[in-house]
């Protein structure tokens, strides 16, 4: 028992030394040591007051050295009789600052474990008080995993000087792109992204359309479009058309190769030589697809938190979804059960930091009206949905309704809310046979 209580958490003295003793006796390598390390990396109380004396004085542009930070921690009512030669031990045991990196790696080593330990003991507890089901219980141990890989153990409120710099990097980024780069991720439409300024990270975008008017191929086209353009994951979940089915879609957009005559196998030499072209550059990119049809978001988001590299998350479609536990619901409370999940989904934007594009169905509210464009009204049956999205987008193709439609083959995505700018509608070409949208040569006229 006493061994037991010897050990303590993980943790290393020496390190945690060694970092000191380089700031006291290098003044140049505090930067780096600053980006990697916070106070509560250090396991020793007196170590952690000494840290956070240098990272207020490194904040104030302060001379740092070992009679300074006395003086510091004099006056913050962190100095003992033991603080001075406290100072001179540690500055006396590192020799030199050349290895600072490799000391900086072991007291982070430690740090994470003990948050381990600490997750794993809060994680115990929750099981043996046995309050929740077993699915809550998951989700939250694996929210307080994903925590700690994300580098922040438990949530903690952030000063704005903290987020400021993040805001500066980001505005300079934009800036030296002379104010044409894209802040969010590209649906390969320019006149949608010219209007929505791309899938911002951490937005909920749905997209909402009756039957019949191209949406999970709109949702295919940005899924091809994301994964080209940013080299990074894309994890499509289809509660509807299997694994199959969506592959064949993918061939038919990347390939433009007719939809019909890969569903019937009709296929002409030329075709051939597209699907393979179209097959190399699927290949190429790192598209996931899931197609459990009973997955709930707690489900997504665990498998979305095990995806390193991702860049867009694509749910086609909100309303075949179960919330958490697969409980069904019926009338009044399936309502209830869309706007929990349309919740949800926004905190898992939110918390992977990466944009989620839900596909809705919408009421046959518009079809009894003269005008048949969608509105965001047609959308209250599913509750809160509006409310939770960042944009919606509805689709809408005159041609659908009116077989003499002067709009045959042109799409409306009209921008029926947008938080980060202005609404309106945008004209795309609608291929039917390749089950893709292209962007328009020429303009049409934008009635209102």
């Amino acid at each position: 028992m006493d061994e037991l209580l010897l050990r303590g958490m993980p943790h290393s003295a020496e390190a945690e030394q060694a970092v000191l003793g380089s700031m006291l006796i290098d003044a140049s390598c505090i930067k780096d040591v600053m980006d990697q390390l916070q106070p509560e990396d250090f396991y020793l109380r007196q170590n952690r007051e000494i840290f956070e004396t240098i990272y207020h004085m490194f904040i104030y542009s302060r001379p740092i050295d070992g009679v300074t930070v006395a003086g510091e921690m004099e006056k913050n009512g962190t100095y003992n009789e033991d603080t001075r030669p406290y100072l001179v031990q540690i500055m006396e045991v590192t020799p030199t600052s050349a290895n600072v990196g490799e000391y900086v790696r072991l007291v982070r080593e430690k740090a994470l474990l003990r948050q381990v330990a600490s997750a794993a003991a809060d994680i115990t507890a929750m099981v043996q008080n046995g309050g929740g089901d077993a699915g809550e219980t998951l989700e939250s141990a694996e929210q307080k995993v994903y925590a700690i890989r994300r580098g922040r153990s438990g949530q903690s409120m952030v000063p704005v000087s903290a987020v400021l710099q993040e805001v500066m990097d980001r505005l300079a980024e934009l800036s030296n792109g002379g104010g044409n780069t894209l802040p969010g991720l590209t649906t390969g439409l320019s006149a949608l992204d010219n209007k929505i300024n791309g899938l911002g990270k951490s937005d909920l975008v749905l997209l909402a359309a009756r039957p019949g008017m191209g949406k999970t191929s709109m949702a295919l086209n940005v899924a091809l479009s994301g994964a080209r353009a940013s080299n990074k994951t894309v994890a499509v979940f289809s509660l509807e058309m299997s694994r199959e089915q969506l592959v064949t879609r993918l061939i038919a957009t990347e390939g433009l190769v007719e939809n019909q005559r890969l569903m019937t196998g009709n296929l002409r030499e030329s075709d051939w030589q597209r699907i393979a072209e179209a097959a190399s550059n699927l290949s190429r990119m790192d598209i996931r697809i899931d197609d459990n049809p009973l997955l709930t978001v707690a489900d997504m988001n665990a498998k979305c938190r095990r995806l390193d590299n991702l860049g867009l998350v694509v749910i086609d479609y909100l309303q075949l979804m179960t919330s958490a536990g697969g409980k069904s619901y019926s009338g009044e409370n399936r309502q209830q059960a869309v706007s929990d999940i349309s919740r949800m989904l926004k905190i898992m934007a939110k918390e992977l930091q990466v944009p989620v594009l839900c596909l809705s169905q919408l009421s046959r509210a518009n079809e009894k009206r003269e005008d048949k464009r969608p509105m965001l009204s047609d959308l209250r049956e599913s509750g809160a949905i509006e409310q939770d999205a960042d944009v919606v987008l509805f689709l809408y193709r005159d041609d659908y309704y009116n077989e003499d439609s002067d709009k045959h083959n042109i799409a409306e995505c009209i921008v029926a809310k947008n938080r980060h700018g202005e609404t309106g509608k945008v004209m795309l070409r609608w291929m039917p046979e390749y089950t893709a949208f292209g962007t328009l040569e020429n303009r049409y006229d934008d009635e209102e």
